[in-house]
């Protein structure tokens, strides 16, 4: 007989990813027993259950101890295991950066995209939900910016396709949104404090290396 967790877990490997608002994605976040049932029966799998407050979506990851006996075999698990190539893996540590940085700041400070900065009251409302303080950026911002360095339109247009059908990135005409997993699957502490500290700032100059590819979690 099927029970919650159950549920939970195969509509989760089913899907990739559930919207925060699901009802059984809920009780997973606020009922203690039920969360504590449900990591017990990911872990014996080696999986994780993946969730951050400033993300619409969760989703599932191998926990750390089990990525080299799946993806030890293959030459490029330790860049990625999307199969992305360096530059596409540089594209995505650029699109976080500008777009889920911001995002983040906007709902630390409690304002939705739209609101005044200058909302003195902004404290008082509850943090927006990623997609009420998401902005995206423009495909023709990110090449005139990023172009030279993230290999043209062409291959620009190529990984940004694939990083859409991953579920990173959504497109809307010109526009590149923050996706599903563009929030959860990235190595949150590495990322920003390499961003805050310049580090990046080589991507900017030079063609990527290994080094920036490995920032990109491998199932986390």
């Amino acid at each position: 007989m099927n029970d919650d967790a159950q549920i939970l877990i195969a509509r989760l490997l089913a899907n990739q990813t559930l919207r925060r608002e699901d009802k059984l994605v809920k009780r997973a976040l606020s009922d203690e027993l039920f969360r504590a049932d449900l990591d017990v029966r990911l872990a014996a799998c080696g999986l994780k259950l993946l969730d951050n407050v400033y993300a619409d979506h969760v989703a599932l990851a191998l926990v750390r101890d089990v990525e080299p006996k799946i993806f030890g075999a293959r030459d490029a698990w330790q860049n990625n295991n999307f199969g992305l190539a360096r530059d596409g893996v540089a594209l995505l540590v650029v699109l976080w950066a500008l777009i889920v940085l911001p995002k983040r700041e906007r709902q630390e400070a409690h304002q939705n995209a739209a609101t005044d900065q200058d909302d003195m009251f902004g404290k008082e409302k509850p943090m927006p939900r990623a997609e009420d303080a998401s902005t995206g950026i423009s495909f023709k911002a990110l090449l005139a910016d990023f172009g030279d360095k993230l290999g043209k339109k062409t291959r620009m247009t190529m990984n940004l396709g694939q990083l859409a059908k991953l579920g990173f990135v959504e497109m809307k005409g010109d526009m590149i949104l923050e996706g599903p997993l563009l929030d959860l699957m990235m190595d949150t502490d590495m990322l920003k404090e390499r961003i805050v500290n310049g580090a990046l700032s080589d991507i900017f100059r030079r063609a990527p290396d290994d080094t920036d590819a490995q920032l990109l979690t491998h199932s986390e």
